[in-house]
Formats: C-alpha cells, sequence, structure tokens
C-alpha cells in the first residue's frame, strides 16, 4: 500500500537578480515573492505551498542570492545553504548560461545532500514559440522565461521526472507485517501532553494506515489493556506510545509483536540502521557528555514534555550520569555536532524523511551515534530488542 507523505520541499536557488523570485511566481501563478530590479531582494527563505500535477502538494522555497556580498550578505547565503537540508529537489536559476564559482559551490553542495536538481535559464524575451518543444537546451537545462511563462511547462515536467518518487510517496506505516482483517490495538495514554479534544499526529497516521491495509483499529488507554486482551482473539500487533513501553510491555504476552508509534516512524522515514547501532551507546555515556534533542516541530513545553522533561530525566537515571542536554526545534540550524556524544531524534511525524537524514547527516558523517525517541525509551525499558523485532530484516 502507498500514501500521502509529507509535503516534497523544492528550493529555488541562483544569483541576485537572476529571477528566482519571479519564476516563483510564474510557476505559482501569484504574486508572493517580493520583485525588484534592485539586487539582494529576497533576504531570508519564503515558502509557497502549491499543488504540481504529477506530484501533489509541495512546499516552494525562495532563498536569497548564492553571490550576496559584505557581512549581511554570508549571513544571507549561510540561511540559503541550511535550505539545503531540508529540500527534496532544487532549481538552479540562471542567466547567459552562467555557471562560475557561486553555482558551482552550489552544485557540489547538491551533490553532497544526495540533492536532483534541473538548471532553469531565465530569459525576459522568450516567447513560446522560441522555446524547443521540450525545453531542452543541454542536459538537465531548461531554457525559460519568469516573464512571459515560456519554457515552465517543460521545465516543470522536467521536474516531475527526476522527483525521487520517495519525496512524496511513500510505502505503508505497517504494511509489510500487517494485512486483510488483522487487528491492530493501539495504546493512546490521555495525558496533560495529549492535546484538547484530538488524537496526535502519529496515532491519526497510523489509524489511517491500517483502515488503508484493510485491517481493524483498535484504539484504548493503557488502563484498558489487560481487560481488552482477557475478552478478545490476540492481536496482530501492539503498537504503544513510547510513554507507556515499560506498563504495556508487562501486559502484552511475549507472543504477542509489540512497538511504539515512535519506532514505527523510525522505520518508515527514520535513519533505521543506524538508531540500531546507536541506541546501546546510552550504556556508554559518561559524566559531563552532551546530547542533542531533535525535535521536528515547535511546540509550548511542560514539565511533562517527552523530549525536553521526561526523557532527559529518565536517561540520566538510567546511566546515573550527569549530562547536558541541546535541544533544537523544527528545522532551525544545528550548533557544532562535534561537541555531543549523542544525538536523539524525534519520530519526525512534521518533516520528510529526506529533512531527518539530512538533520542526521552531521552526527553520522563523524561517528556520533544516534537513536529516536520510541527507540531510546524502549532500551531504558530494557525492551529494545522486542519493540523492533517487528521490524527487523
Amino acid at each position: 500500500m502507498k500514501g500521502r507523505e509529507t509535503k516534497p520541499h523544492i528550493g529555488i536557488f541562483g544569483r541576485r537578480n537572476n529571477g528566482k523570485s519571479s519564476l516563483i511566481n510564474a510557476i505559482t501563478g501569484q504574486d508572493i515573492a517580493i520583485v525588484d530590479a534592485t539586487a539582494g531582494t529576497t533576504t531570508d527563505p519564503v515558502k509557497k505551498s502549491i499543488e504540481i500535477f504529477g506530484i501533489g502538494p509541495v512546499v516552494l522555497i525562495d532563498t536569497a542570492g548564492i553571490d550576496d556580498e559584505g557581512t549581511v550578505g554570508q549571513k544571507r547565503i549561510q540561511k540559503t545553504l541550511e535550505v539545503l537540508k531540508t529540500i527534496d529537489f532544487a532549481i538552479l536559476v540562471t542567466t547567459n548560461h552562467e555557471c562560475g564559482q557561486p553555482e558551482r559551490a552550489l552544485m557540489d553542495k547538491l551533490h553532497e545532500y544526495e540533492i536532483p536538481f534541473i538548471i532553469a535559464n531565465n530569459k525576459s524575451d522568450l516567447d513560446s514559440a522560441s522555446i524547443l518543444p521540450d525545453g531542452v537546451v543541454t542536459h538537465n537545462m531548461y531554457e525559460v522565461s519568469a516573464k512571459t511563462g515560456a519554457g515552465i511547462p517543460a521545465m516543470l515536467e522536467a521536474l516531475v521526472r527526476n522527483m525521487p518518487p520517495s519525496a512524496y510517496i511513500s510505502h505503508s506505516l505497517l504494511g509489510d507485517i500487517i494485512g486483510e482483517g488483522d487487528t491492530v490495538l493501539l495504546v493512546t495514554p490521555i495525558d496533560s501532553e495529549a492535546p484538547e479534544g484530538r488524537l496526535i499526529l502519529p496515532q491519526v497516521q497510523m489509524i489511517r494506515d491500517i483502515l488503508d491495509n484493510d485491517a481493524v483499529a483498535v484504539v484504548l488507554k493503557e488502563d484498558k489493556v489487560s481487560d481488552w486482551l482477557r475478552r478478545n482473539p490476540a492481536p496482530k500487533l501492539v503498537v504503544t506510545d513510547s510513554q507507556m513501553f515499560g506498563r504495556v510491555a508487562r501486559e502484552v504476552p511475549e507472543n504477542i509483536p509489540l512497538t511504539g508509534f515512535s519506532i514505527v516512524l523510525a522505520h518508515h522515514k527514520g535513519d533505521f540502521e543506524h538508531y540500531l547501532q546507536g541506541t546501546p551507546h546510552l550504556d556508554q555515556l559518561q559524566d559531563g557528555d552532551r546530547l542533542l534533542m531533535l525535535e521536528s516541530c515547535t511546540h509550548l513545553t511542560s514539565c511533562e514534555d517527552i523530549g525536553r522533561g521526561k526523557l532527559p530525566r529518565w536517561i540520566q537515571q538510567h546511566t546515573g550520569k550527569q549530562l547536558h542536554f541541546d535541544f533544537v526545534s523544527g528545522l532551525n540550524a544545528i550548533p557544532d555536532i562535534r561537541q555531543y556524544a549523542m544525538v536523539i531524534q524525534c519520530g519526525g511525524c512534521m518533516i520528510t524523511r529526506k529533512q531527518i537524514l539530512n538533520r542526521l547527516k552531521p552526527a553520522v558523517d563523524a561517528g556520533i551515534p544516534v537513536s529516536n525517541y520510541g527507540m531510546t525509551i524502549a532500551y531504558l525499558n530494557g525492551i529494545f530488542d522486542r519493540a523492533v523485532q517487528p521490524f527487523r530484516k
């Protein structure tokens, strides 16, 4: 089964005054980006959600010029480069087929992050009659006019052809381990961190995925698990909120597969193999070690917050060490990764797989162990092997 993934992100890059903002306005048919003859009009990344036929909903990101100058200009370039960690595809806008040092440096970065891209050579005087039938001038380059719109349909067709399907079509969360008629028990505690009047996104995603697989979803709170199991045939799988791992593991017989919402997401869109390798490093932490906690969304927190409150407390109790924790929310820039002994990523329900992999890449490249909230909690509860077993190859 396949389903909708988080919107793929497409970055628009190029020198100042190459027509990046005009191109976005032409693609969307709206004046969403400021256009002016003054170089450097775009100072911060600007996002716009649109629908592209053949892909579906996407997010376009307009960026500052890659040739900006001065102290402030260098800061703008740095913000532009940070966008690379969040995108699935790139459009490099040139004029006069110019490909100098700024373009080559950007393309090197695109290759480093394994981001596919096309080049749009923007000419203001083009009309539809002067565009080649398929828009192709050289390999991967398309002649377009942000002013007249000429060539843009061909460029978008190329974008659809070259966009990795994994960026917008994902395999089922549970489709590899459940089938038609199977029952999946979802344990969803309602505590101070639960949003008023609704379920959190991973729980909603899981219910939809179970239904898409023609299976049966049973949703209950943690204090109803034992009673339900006594009264009903054994479910195919139990998925619990990670905070309830200890209690639920004691109540669910060993012969019934058990995992957590966050672990399902870790397998679905996280760096699962590196999580498997990195999680046991929790037992090797030393006094004074610094851990980086990565959250995929920005939200108000309390002392009961899983990432900022409970999990750091549980890790210190488990290790008996005095540890330091830093927190980065959303897609904000990550500080010098070399200062950390370990990186722990949340489930990532709000961001794409590419964004998660790119955020973890500096740690993985530096040999720093990485884990995920759910896998860490399972390890702290002594049920790591059981919780990841449903997804072992």
